[in-house]
């Protein structure tokens, strides 16, 4: 899972980081006709091994001279069974004997070594291919997109994503400093910060794809961006666009609701539901959307029934947007504990997403016991714009009252924070970095 935001490719040795890709090897869905898509993206020629266990060899052609210890990048039946992808690339791709090299994988070129010893970098010829496996794994998945990222998540791990609702640039930096799984832009947030209105429908597509494009692009290979998107924004051919307008700005997922145009926020009093068959369409349609695009951007399906019309009503079209292709259900309004339990169960295996609005609807459910429960995701909505509230709010009245302004971090000891404290989350090292680096050494940021 994501732990730190990556190094910019000016501060790192790894060849990986200074060639990134958004491409990933696809462990488990190597598919006998996807050998011509594998032969225009994997630079040098491919040839059939002649190894039952081996499907492809691939031949780095400016290594032409090794002997029986192969460089070649093979890629087994029974181990990695990997494909390269390259549908969201936009720079050239390292190639696979890059990426092996950078997982330890790769042996010395022209070593006179026996089959078994190891290289001249003390790596052994033959690896344990579950070893070989996950050193892969960790490899392509430092630069998978977003969108690829969070898929790998949902389906090949057990994992709990948790992503704190962020609503501006400066929350998702916070939030990524910490180290989260994934984040979440909440369109309360979004309204709220860029409208300075209350959640009622009133963002538009711009508002809302100009705002996700905008964080999810602060470190396109870092947590993944889980978007709101509520209805879609209209009718098929709106959510067409919307769909392609959110694939293009680097959204790894949204989620896409049943309430009417003039909806409100989930945790308001007096929501209403469009029909159930209206609510498919939209599913249908965004679903139309990425099939045609081949993106890997997860669709989650949102229900707001719960308040008008009962759990059974939301269980029944949740089940309608799976069969419709949705990736995710969420049940929004959760009246009890034992409801949230309950949703898990009858729609296993469907992965679920819960969105937690402390002082709304719902009752608290914390990290811990949406993971016993059984979710993969948990969103909590108001985390950064809750806390932004009370803190600006305590601000200002205290330099109302005082007449001066008074800034401390608790956590540090009550340390006054200025200018750069604040910068240093936005990326300020990492600018001098480039700066410097594109200068020679001879920059203007002699320290930071």
């Amino acid at each position: 899972m994501y732990t730190a935001e990556a190094a910019h490719p000016f501060l790192s040795n790894d060849p990986l980081a200074r060639s990134p890709t958004r491409d990933a090897f696809d462990f488990d869905n190597y598919q006998e006709n996807t050998k011509d898509t594998i032969s225009r993206s994997i630079p040098g020629p491919l040839k059939k091994s002649q190894d039952p266990n081996v499907d492809i060899v691939c031949t780095d052609t400016a290594d032409s001279t090794t002997n029986h210890h192969s460089a070649d990048a093979t890629i087994s039946r029974d181990t990695t069974k990997a494909t390269w992808s390259s549908e969201n690339s936009s720079r050239a791709e390292p190639s696979p004997k890059v990426l092996f090299q950078a997982a330890g994988t790769a042996p010395t070129l022209n070593s006179a070594h026996g089959p078994d010893e190891p290289c001249e970098n003390g790596i052994s010829h033959h690896r344990d291919p579950a070893e070989v496996s996950a050193k892969l794994q960790s490899v392509t998945t430092e630069w998978m997109s977003g969108a690829t990222k969070l898929k790998h998540y949902l389906n090949k791990t057990n994992e709990l994503i948790v992503c704190p609702g962020v609503h501006d640039g400066f929350s998702a930096r916070i939030a990524m400093s910490i180290g989260f799984d994934g984040l979440y832009m909440t369109g309360a947030g979004t309204t709220a910060s860029r409208l300075g209105m209350a959640d009622l429908g009133l963002a538009q597509l711009a508002d809302m794809r100009g705002n996700a494009e905008m964080i999810a692009n602060l470190n396109p290979y870092g947590p993944p961006l889980i978007a709101d998107m509520d209805t879609g924004f209209g009718g098929p051919l709106v959510i067409t666009e919307a769909v392609n307008q959110y694939i293009r700005a680097g959204v790894a997922g949204f989620h896409i609701e049943d309430q009417p145009a003039t909806k409100r926020c989930g945790h308001l009093s007096g929501k209403t539901v469009v029909p159930a068959a209206e609510y498919i369409t939209r599913i249908r349609a965004a679903r139309a959307a990425i099939d045609y695009r081949r993106a890997d951007i997860q669709l989650i399906a949102r229900t707001d029934a719960n308040q008008q019309l009962g759990y059974d009503e939301c269980i029944a079209r949740l089940r309608l947007a799976r069969d419709a292709g949705a990736d995710v259900g969420v049940l929004e309004g959760f009246k009890s504990h034992d409801e949230a339990r309950r949703a898990v169960r009858d729609l296993a295996p469907w992965p679920l997403m819960l969105n937690q609005v402390e002082g709304g609807h719902s009752p608290v459910i914390t990290v811990d016991e949406a993971r016993e429960m059984g979710f993969r995701i948990v969103i909590f909505s108001f985390a950064t714009l809750g806390a932004m509230f009370v803190a600006v709010k305590e601000g200002l009245q205290f330099l109302k009252k005082e007449g001066r302004v008074r800034i401390r971090d608790g956590s540090a000891g009550e340390q006054v924070i200025g200018p750069k404290q604040m910068f240093m989350v936005c990326g300020l090292e990492e600018s001098a970095a480039i700066e410097n680096a594109a200068a020679g050494g001879k920059g203007t940021f002699k320290e930071v």
